[in-house]
């Protein structure tokens, strides 16, 4: 992580500390953790102070911290030591005069630990890493889009093993190796489904192996420097039938709805009710998952397009937009690109990927 940037982000937690009345912030959420500290290992709680900022870890991951971390105090536990009783012991040592918060994912087991230890009063909080989260800054940016890149080069070189008698699973597994070749890992269990295993938005791998005429969906995204992509394509093998071209159009036709309208101002509702009305509209049922969602370090953050979403979009958020339409046991299509918001409108980071909606052999 560059230096400026983190200390950047940790100014702006300190700020809002300060707003709530906070001396401090325990960070257990362990992309919260990375985003402060630049550490991806696991186990770790960062501890932001009005002066100082620690990653409380154990000997399984100082070295690999010691090179992650910039402007961090590292703070080893014994490995027999819970890290909540440890991170308790180390705010007594700290000796704060104040109230310090706790993120609100934490449980509540260990939040009593920190409690009986910390000798200080503690708050639930949530929100203060996430909303600094929301928008992206240039470095977060520029590891989404080569996560996104490295996923549509992936994509593309499978696409030569599409054939008859092909498993889902060897499929999805094909694709996370081509992934792990060029230097990232898949960011989400791949979802690959033939035929009518499309219907199921979150269909899971099968034994089931590609017969000639059938759909194709495969959502699948890249995780590059702890970023994210996610994207979806749908494909007719050989000649689609009527229906299916029809609902690939409209489907078609209903991202690009809501990507006319994705900018900052817009209001969130809006732009996910543009595609689904283009759904509705056609007479196909309209699809009742959200038509997007922030990614970056998680594959699923704020913000959440969906229809009673609030708020506007802001410049700086990465979002998906990804319609679809659904038949139980027919068909399944959905569209799924990268979007950055900007001042004046939209960037599609995904528009390398392949896209077609037949695929001829």
């Amino acid at each position: 992580m560059d230096p400026q940037n983190q200390k950047r982000r940790v100014g702006i937690i300190r700020s809002r500390l300060r707003d709530k009345g906070l001396h401090g912030l325990i960070v257990t959420k362990s992309e919260n953790v990375s985003y402060l500290t630049g550490f991806a290992g696991e186990d770790s709680w960062a501890i932001v102070t009005k002066t100082g900022l620690y990653l409380l870890t154990d000997s399984r991951y100082t070295e690999q911290a010691r090179k992650e971390c910039v402007r961090t105090t590292m703070v080893q536990r014994a490995g027999k030591d819970p890290i909540a009783q440890a991170g308790g012991q180390f705010l007594r040592k700290l000796k704060s005069a104040g109230t310090v918060g706790v993120e609100k994912s934490t449980s509540i087991g260990m939040f009593e630990v920190l409690r009986k230890n910390a000798g200080m009063p503690l708050k639930p909080v949530a929100g203060i890493v996430e909303e600094s989260r929301n928008t992206k800054d240039v470095d977060e940016t520029a590891d989404i889009m080569a996560a996104a890149a490295i996923a549509a080069r992936a994509f593309g070189e499978i696409l030569q093993q599409v054939k008859p008698g092909i498993t889902e699973n060897e499929l999805a597994g094909a694709l996370d190796f081509e992934m792990r070749k060029l230097g990232a890992k898949n960011s989400f269990e791949t979802i690959v489904a033939f035929g009518p295993n499309g219907s199921r938005p979150h269909h899971r791998p099968t034994q089931r192996k590609l017969k000639t005429r059938d759909a194709i969906l495969i959502d699948f995204g890249a995780r590059y420097g702890g970023y994210c992509s996610d994207i979806t394509r749908s494909f007719a093998f050989g000649t689609p039938t009527p229906a299916y071209r029809a609902a690939y159009a409209v489907v078609e036709k209903a991202q690009a709805a809501a990507i006319s309208v994705a900018r900052a101002g817009a209001d969130m509702v809006e732009v996910d009710a543009a595609a689904r009305a283009v759904i509705r509209d056609s007479g196909l049922p309209v699809y009742g998952h959200g038509t997007g969602h922030g990614i970056g370090l998680e594959i699923h953050e704020d913000p959440f397009l969906k229809e009673n979403a609030k708020g506007k979009l802001r410049a700086g958020q990465i979002i998906t937009i990804e319609p679809g339409v659904y038949i139980p046991d027919k068909l399944g299509i959905r569209i799924e690109d990268d979007i950055l918001i900007t001042a004046t409108g939209c960037e599609v980071i995904t528009s390398e990927c392949p896209r077609m909606p037949i695929l001829q052999r």
